[in-house]
């Protein structure tokens, strides 16, 4: 195996000068550069990652741990994540949590063995009371509201503004008694309450009433579960003419059942998700949604870890854009 002593020779440069080219120098040449890398393509020479991390105390893996990764949006938001990570040379390692608190303290535990550079993680069983478990020697990075006091960066969706966004959306369509799909009542602040808040915000400002009947809560945001919630609102003859998910999941699994049930959407119900995942293109009627920007998401999650792994001990919130994707489900 050909070493940047034989890559050094056969340019005729030092083996610094290799050195800087390999770890992109700024202040090389570019002649120099091209006869350095021409020598490397001569002589089949590859960069040992696991030897140079090894010397630099790291192993190049960053971890990713989110509750589902068979949800399409957990599947959607690592693709991305591994994306901006191999931008930056690094591996990523995904361990699934169930959305269980015990689940995601154990991988804060196992990354405290220093298995990964540092750990971004999808926070869902976890709450304001766990804070301690977050003062850890290591980078975190965490997906979800700012709920934890610990000085560590917090990666969030726009979920209040882009609830209201999507209500509105439905208000401007026409709808005037809106139902909303929405996750378990907690104490915390989470991703539900957000985006109910957000949906109140909705009404309020466009003059409709809150009817708690509307609020259809779910402890699973599965397809099953909202096309057997839905079902049910239609038996027991509740009256709506909108519905607003809390993820695209659940608002496929509305629009399943919609269709057994022969209510037509939109001319009947207009139907609106979040999250914008790709399934969502091609449901009979295509999904309108809220499209919180995942690639931005994802490059500043790891940016920030990146940032922590080579030393810079700041921390900082990034709330996310959003944008509002009308399809065929809305009217559109």
């Amino acid at each position: 195996m050909a070493t940047i002593a034989d890559v050094a020779r056969a340019a005729g440069v030092s083996p610094m000068t290799v050195s800087n080219v390999i770890n992109g120098h700024p202040h090389v040449r570019e002649s120099t550069r091209v006869k350095v890398l021409s020598a490397m393509t001569a002589l089949d020479y590859r960069v040992n990652v696991a030897a140079r991390n090894l010397r630099r105390g790291r192993t190049g893996v960053i971890g990713l741990a989110v509750p589902e990764i068979h949800r399409p949006y957990y599947g959607q938001f690592a693709a991305a994540i591994i994306a901006a990570a191999q931008r930056r040379d690094l591996r990523v390692s995904i361990e699934q949590t169930g959305a269980s608190r015990e689940n995601e303290l154990a991988v804060l535990a196992v990354s405290r063995n220093r298995l990964y550079d540092g750990l971004i993680l999808s926070t869902v069983g976890m709450g304001a009371a766990d804070v301690e478990h977050l003062r850890v020697p290591y980078p975190v990075v965490i997906l979800g509201e700012r709920i934890f006091q610990a000085p560590v960066d917090h990666v969030a969706m726009p979920n209040v503004d882009g609830a209201r966004a999507a209500v509105r959306h439905l208000v401007d369509r026409g709808c005037r008694r809106i139902a909303m799909l929405t996750g378990a009542e907690t104490r915390d602040v989470n991703v539900s309450r957000l985006r109910l808040t957000g949906y109140r915000l909705a009404l309020e400002s466009a003059g409709l009433a809150y009817d708690p009947a509307l609020v259809q809560r779910m402890d699973a945001m599965s397809m099953a579960a909202a096309a057997e919630r839905v079902h049910t609102m239609v038996a027991a003859g509740l009256d709506f003419d909108g519905l607003f998910c809390l993820t695209d999941t659940a608002a496929i699994g509305a629009l399943r059942a919609f269709a057994d049930l022969g209510v037509r959407v939109p001319a009947q119900v207009k139907v609106i998700g979040f999250d914008s995942i790709e399934e969502g293109r091609f449901t009979v009627p295509s999904l309108s949604t809220i499209d919180p920007d995942h690639t931005a998401m994802a490059d500043r999650a790891v940016d920030l870890l990146v940032r922590r792994i080579e030393g810079d001990r700041g921390h900082e919130e990034f709330v996310s854009g959003f944008s509002l994707v009308a399809r065929e489900s809305t009217g559109d």
